[in-house]
C-alpha cells in the first residue's frame, strides 16, 4: 500500500501529456518536449513511477544526458523523488566507466589506456608529419574535424567521400585533412593513448565482440532513458544499439527544433525516425510552456513555424503558461557600438530595477562579438562573466585559488568560520572583498574568486552538508579541509557555481540554460544566419538557433541588430528570421509599380527612431508615440485628458468608436510630443492627410490651449466619401 502511495505521489502536480509520458507502457517511447515544458520531470518522474511501483529496479536503469550538469540534476531529482540507485551519467562517462571496468579481459590483462584531454598537440604533430604548419586554431579545426568524421562512423580512408556527401567545409584541402586525420591515428598507438571516440568504439567493440561482456553489461542495463535524443550522433547510436542488444525498454526526450549541433555530427534524424524504427512507440508531445511569457512563446512559435525540413516534421506550437509580460523588444541600432551601450544601460536599469545580474544575459552567435559588450558592460559598471569560453574549474585563478584554499588548510585554525577562512586564503592570491577592479581580465578574475567565497557561504548554510566521510548524526562546523573536498568533487563532476554577473554567452553555449531577461543581439543577415550557412539545411540550422535563444527568456526578451558595423560603416539588413521586420532594412523599395502598393511599400520601410535614445522603432505602438516603452514618458497630463474627451465627443456625433478618431497609442503620442504645426502633427505614426484634414486644427487648437468646448462647437463632424 505504501508503494503504491509513493508511486502515486510521483503523479502529482502533472499536467495531462507529462503523465501520459510517465505512465506509459514499457516499450519504446518517445517523448517530443519543447523548450520549457518540464522535460526533466517527465522522465526522471517515468523512471520514479516505474521503479516505485515494482515494474523496475532502480539498478537496472541507465539514464543518458549529454553534460555532466544534466546528469547529476537527474540524479538529485530522483533521490527526492526516492528512486535511488539509478545510473545518470553522460555517454563518455558511461563508456569510460565500462571499458575501464572490462580492460583486464578485453585487453589480456592490460589497464586502459591513457585517455587524450585534448586531440590538439597530436594533431599539431600529425600535420607537421604530412607537411602542414598549424597553429593552435588551425590544429583546433582539424581536431575537430577529425572528431565529426569518428563520431560519424568515418574511417581515415574514406573520410574525402564522406566530407563531400556531407557538405563539410574543411580547414584544409579534404585529401590533406585525410592525411592528417590518418597520421594523427598513427600517432596514437605508437603513443599507446586512446582519444574520446575510441572510448565509445571500445565499449561498442566490447559489447558486440566479446559476448561474455555483452551479457554482463546487458544484465545489469535493462531499462534505458536518453536525454537531447536529436544531439546523438552515429557512433553514441551504435553504442546506444549495443547496449539494448535488440531489446525495446527505451525511453527517449528530445526537440528536434534544438538541433543546433549538426556541425559535430549530431544528428535529429534518430529522434525523427524514432516510430518508424519502433513501430509500436508511444509518442507524447508535450507543448506546455511553464518558463516563458506567453509574449516570448508566441515570438517563438512564429520564428520556428517559418522552419523546413526534416526536423520541421516533429515542430511543436507551444503554449504559454504563465502570466502575460512585456512584449519583446525589437530595436535596430545605427552601428554595433552603439547597440553594445543600449544593451549596457538596459542591463544596468534591470539591475537597478531588482533583477539579479545572474539571471541577465547577452547571447550572440559568435564569441567574436563579445568584445564590444565586454567593454560597454565594464564602463556602465555592470559586473558579467564570459559562459563557455572557459570552464570554471580550469580557469588559472581557480586552480591557483584552489592550491591556496589547501595549503590554509595547514595555517588556519580549524574553528574558523568557513566563509571567513576562504577570504583570508584568497589574499594570498591578491583577491580583495572590496569592489572589482577595473578592466575585463581582471574583473573576470575577481568575480571567479568572489564566487568561491559566495560558494563557501552557501555550503557552510547548507542544512544537508555533511562532511565527506562522515556518518549523517554527526554535527559539528564545517571546515575549510571539508570545503576544498567538496570543491576537489565538483570539479570532477564540473559543477560549476554561478557567477552573480551578467551572462555573455553564445547561442550554442546558452543550450539548456535560462535567464529572467534575454538579450539577442547582431540579428543581421551575415552573422545569423551567418555568411558561412549555404546549404537550406545549414540555414535552417541557423533558425533554430535563433528559436533556441528566444526559449532562453522566461519574462524579457530583446531583439536588436545594428544597421552598420561601425559608425559610416556599410549598411546591413536584418536577420531574415525576424517576424515584424522589414526585410529590406529600409533600404529597398518595391521593383516597380505605382499607386496603393508602391505607397504601401513606402510606409512599410520607413524607419522611425526614439526620439529619447535613437533606437529604430519597429512594433506599431511604439512607433506612434516616437518612444520606445522602456524610455520615460515627458506626457502632458491634462493635454490628455482634453484630446480624449474632444475624441469621446467626435466619435459620438459620428457614431463610430473612440479607436476609429484616434487610437490610445496616438492620443499619448500626441500629449507627449505636443505638436505645433501641421508637419509636425502629420509625424506622427498613425496620422496621415486624410485624418489631418479632418482633425488637424481641431488637435493644434487643443494643444494651444484651446479648451474642447472651443473646438467641439454643437455641430455634426462629417466624415467625406
Amino acid at each position: 500500500m505504501a508503494v503504491h502511495s509513493a508511486s502515486e505521489q510521483v503523479l502529482a502536480g502533472l499536467d495531462p501529456e507529462q503523465r501520459s509520458a510517465v505512465t506509459a507502457p514499457a516499450g519504446p517511447v518517445c517523448i517530443l518536449a519543447g523548450a520549457g515544458t518540464g522535460k526533466t520531470r517527465a522522465i526522471t518522474s517515468r523512471i520514479a513511477h516505474r521503479a516505485l511501483s515494482g515494474q523496475i529496479s532502480p539498478r537496472h536503469v541507465l539514464a543518458v544526458t549529454f553534460t555532466a550538469r544534466a546528469a547529476a540534476e537527474m540524479r538529485h531529482r530522483l533521490t527526492l523523488l526516492g528512486a535511488q540507485g539509478v545510473q545518470a551519467r553522460t555517454f563518455h562517462a558511461a563508456a569510460l566507466r565500462q571499458v575501464r571496468y572490462f580492460a583486464p579481459r578485453l585487453l589480456a590483462g592490460r589497464a586502459m589506456p591513457e585517455l587524450l584531454d585534448s586531440k590538439v598537440r597530436l594533431v599539431t604533430l600529425a600535420a607537421a608529419r604530412v607537411g602542414l604548419r598549424a597553429d593552435r586554431a588551425a590544429a583546433r579545426d582539424l581536431a575537430g574535424e577529425i572528431e565529426w568524421a569518428k563520431s560519424s562512423l568515418v574511417e581515415p580512408a574514406d573520410y574525402v567521400v564522406s566530407a563531400a556527401r556531407a557538405l563539410r567545409d574543411t580547414p584544409h584541402e579534404p585529401a590533406k585533412v585525410a592525411d592528417v586525420f590518418t597520421a594523427y591515428e598513427q600517432l596514437k598507438r605508437s603513443n599507446g593513448v586512446i582519444d574520446f571516440e575510441d572510448m565509445l568504439r571500445a565499449a561498442v567493440w566490447g559489447i558486440e565482440e566479446h559476448p561474455d561482456v555483452g551479457e554482463q553489461v546487458r544484465g545489469q542495463y535493462r531499462h534505458f532513458v536518453v536525454d537531447e535524443y536529436q544531439d546523438v550522433n552515429p557512433l553514441q547510436q551504435r553504442l546506444l544499439d549495443a547496449w539494448l542488444g535488440g531489446r525495446d525498454d527505451l525511453t527517449v526526450v528530445g526537440d528536434a527544433s534544438q538541433t543546433i549541433y549538426s556541425f559535430t555530427g549530431a544528428t535529429s534524424a534518430y529522434l525523427v525516425d524514432f516510430p518508424r524504427r519502433h513501430r509500436n512507440a508511444t509518442v507524447v508531445r508535450l507543448v506546455r510552456d511553464y518558463r516563458s511569457t506567453p509574449q516570448v512563446v508566441g515570438l517563438a512559435n512564429a520564428v520556428i513555424s517559418q522552419a523546413r525540413g526534416t526536423e520541421a516534421r516533429l515542430r511543436l506550437e507551444l503554449s504559454g503558461q504563465r502570466p502575460p509580460g512585456p512584449e519583446p523588444d525589437l530595436r535596430i541600432f545605427t552601428d554595433e557600438p552603439a547597440e553594445a551601450n543600449a544593451v549596457a544601460a538596459r542591463c544596468r536599469a534591470l539591475i537597478d530595477a531588482g533583477t539579479p545580474a545572474k539571471e541577465i544575459a547577452v547571447l550572440f552567435r559568435v564569441n567574436a562579438q563579445s568584445e564590444a559588450y565586454e567593454k560597454a558592460l565594464t564602463e556602465a559598471s555592470v559586473p558579467y562573466v564570459v559562459q563557455g569560453a572557459e570552464r570554471f574549474f580550469e580557469r588559472a585563478e581557480v586552480r591557483q585559488a584552489m592550491v591556496a584554499l589547501r595549503a590554509a588548510t595547514r595555517s588556519i585554525p580549524g574553528e574558523t568560520p568557513l566563509p571567513a577562512a576562504v577570504v583570508e586564503a584568497l589574499t594570498a592570491v591578491g583577491w580583495s572583498p572590496d569592489a572589482p577592479p577595473a578592466g575585463g581580465a581582471a574583473r573576470e578574475r575577481w568575480e571567479a574568486l568572489s564566487a568561491l567565497v559566495q560558494l563557501s557561504e552557501e555550503y557552510a548554510a547548507s542544512p544537508e552538508v555533511v562532511p565527506i566521510g562522515e556518518a549523517a548524526s554527526v554535527e559539528r562546523q564545517v571546515t575549510l579541509f571539508d570545503f576544498t573536498e567538496e570543491l576537489a568533487r565538483r570539479a570532477a563532476q564540473q559543477h560549476v557555481p554561478t557567477v552573480d554577473g551578467v551572462t555573455l554567452a553564445s547561442l550554442h553555449s546558452a543550450k539548456g540554460l535560462e535567464w529572467d531577461a534575454v538579450f539577442l543581439i547582431g540579428l543581421a543577415e551575415g552573422t545569423l544566419p551567418t555568411t558561412y550557412a549555404k546549404t537550406v539545411e545549414q540555414v535552417e540550422e541557423e533558425r533554430r538557433l535563433l528559436y533556441v535563444g528566444i526559449t532562453r527568456a522566461r519574462e524579457w526578451l530583446w531583439l536588436s541588430y545594428a544597421a552598420a558595423r561601425s559608425p559610416g560603416g556599410r549598411a546591413r539588413r536584418p536577420s531574415r528570421f525576424l517576424p515584424q521586420l522589414d526585410r529590406s532594412g529600409g533600404t529597398e523599395r518595391a521593383a516597380g509599380g505605382t499607386g496603393p502598393t508602391r505607397r504601401a511599400e513606402r510606409r512599410r520601410t520607413q524607419i522611425v527612431s526614439c526620439r529619447i535614445c535613437g533606437a529604430t522603432l519597429l512594433a506599431g505602438p511604439d512607433r506612434k508615440l516616437g518612444r520606445c516603452p522602456t524610455c520615460p514618458s515627458d506626457i502632458d497630463d491634462e493635454l490628455h485628458e482634453r484630446l480624449r474627451e474632444w475624441r469621446q465627443r467626435v466619435a459620438a456625433a459620428q457614431k463610430v468608436p473612440a479607436y476609429v478618431v484616434f487610437t490610445d497609442a496616438t492620443l499619448i503620442a500626441l500629449a507627449e510630443r505636443r505638436p505645433g504645426r501641421s508637419e509636425e502633427l502629420i509625424a506622427i505614426a498613425g496620422i496621415g492627410p486624410r485624418k489631418l484634414g479632418l482633425y488637424g486644427d481641431s488637435v493644434l487648437a487643443l494643444v494651444g490651449g484651446a479648451g474642447v468646448d472651443d473646438v467641439c462647437p454643437e455641430k455634426t463632424f462629417e466624415i467625406s466619401s
